[in-house]
């Protein structure tokens, strides 16, 4: 059976009609790609829509402020690469005079570009040959070839990304590289793959030795780390919030928060109200407050779980840089903090 040829042929017809497979312009293909990363296609393809919307060429993308792109990318996550897509489009549009590399070697010097980006984007662009190796691809060639190394080692990723290279077909590599995943995406899923009805059914070796769940293998990553959150709603007398950039970096760079306490552990509202005593922001004024949810909202990003309390301190005036409340939404915040400003309608 030639695996490249069977694979372009189940994806004439079982392909997704979605309107990145219908350009070969590289700055929409770059938008999509980065916009994908970690995100699922029925999530990230109204960010795309309004990316495009928005930003209609990479010298309006370029152009605009780094508040404007985090807001417009609220709700994704993983905000790095909303940066990073920022600063190369500076980059294409200052340095490259608004033309994106053709190949996968410059691509790759794209900020937030990997092999896995500049590789779909050589292929689906340019015609390159370079084989994609996304968790799709993973998926599709653990099953179908009944490969044990995890993933997720320096080891597999070499095999895996030979094993694409070999396969991939020279001739049409656009269209090999975008059926595999689509393949992996649709059929060969991670759970309750729908085995019977595969075209590769009589050649897949996790399918006939009855190992389909238990590849691809990948290590355990290290534990997630907990941390507890107290965020201060503020609500002056005359309508005033606060809302703090965040500096430094970390997965909310520059995004806006409310004040922060951060402790340990959980902690009690007799804890919470020596935290609060003693805040700058509070000395010396009269205030009420009071808990909005009982319950901590867990946030679980990879690597920490975010133990989440707001708490609503009402107070007559704040001593400090305030904003109007009804202009609340206007800031980017983490998708944690956009939930709270909508369920809590100021």
């Amino acid at each position: 059976m030639n695996f490249s040829k069977n694979i372009t042929y189940w994806y004439s017809n079982n392909k997704r009609d979605l309107p990145w497979r219908k350009t070969k312009n590289p700055y929409h293909i770059w938008l999509s790609e980065i916009i994908l990363q970690q995100t699922q296609v029925n999530q990230g393809l109204p960010f795309y829509e309004a990316f495009v919307n928005h930003f209609p060429s990479v010298f309006h993308l370029a152009e605009a402020n780094e508040a404007e792109v985090l807001k417009l990318w609220q709700g994704l996550g993983y905000y790095s690469r909303a940066r990073n897509l920022h600063a190369s489009a500076k980059y294409v549009a200052n340095e490259l005079q608004g033309v994106f590399p053709n190949n996968y070697k410059e691509l790759l010097k794209l900020k937030g570009v990997g092999d896995y980006t500049a590789s779909a984007i050589a292929s689906f662009c340019f015609n390159e040959s370079t084989a994609v190796v996304d968790g799709n691809v993973y998926r599709v060639l653990s099953r179908y070839f009944g490969i044990d190394t995890p993933i997720n080692s320096s080891k597999g990723s070499k095999a895996f990304k030979a094993l694409a290279q070999e396969l991939i077909d020279g001739n049409n590599p656009s269209e090999y590289n975008q059926a595999i995943m689509e393949f992996g995406a649709i059929q060969c899923k991670p759970k309750n793959p729908d085995c019977l009805a595969c075209v590769f059914q009589d050649t897949c070796v996790a399918f006939n030795e009855n190992r389909v769940d238990a590849l691809p293998v990948k290590i355990k990553s290290a534990k997630a780390k907990k941390k507890y959150f107290n965020f201060l709603v503020f609500i002056s007398d005359d309508g005033k919030t606060i809302l703090e950039q965040r500096e430094g970096k970390g997965i909310w760079q520059n995004l806006y928060q409310f004040p922060l306490i951060e402790t340990p552990s959980d902690i009690s509202e007799t804890v919470f109200q020596e935290h609060l005593s003693a805040h700058s922001l509070l000395k010396g004024q009269d205030y009420t407050w009071s808990l909005y949810n009982k319950d901590a909202i867990v946030h679980k990003l990879s690597h920490q779980h975010l133990y989440t309390r707001f708490w609503i301190i009402n107070i007559k005036e704040l001593n400090a840089q305030t904003i109007p409340i009804n202009s609340i939404r206007d800031y980017a915040v983490p998708i944690l903090i956009g939930n709270f400003i909508e369920e809590f309608s100021f």
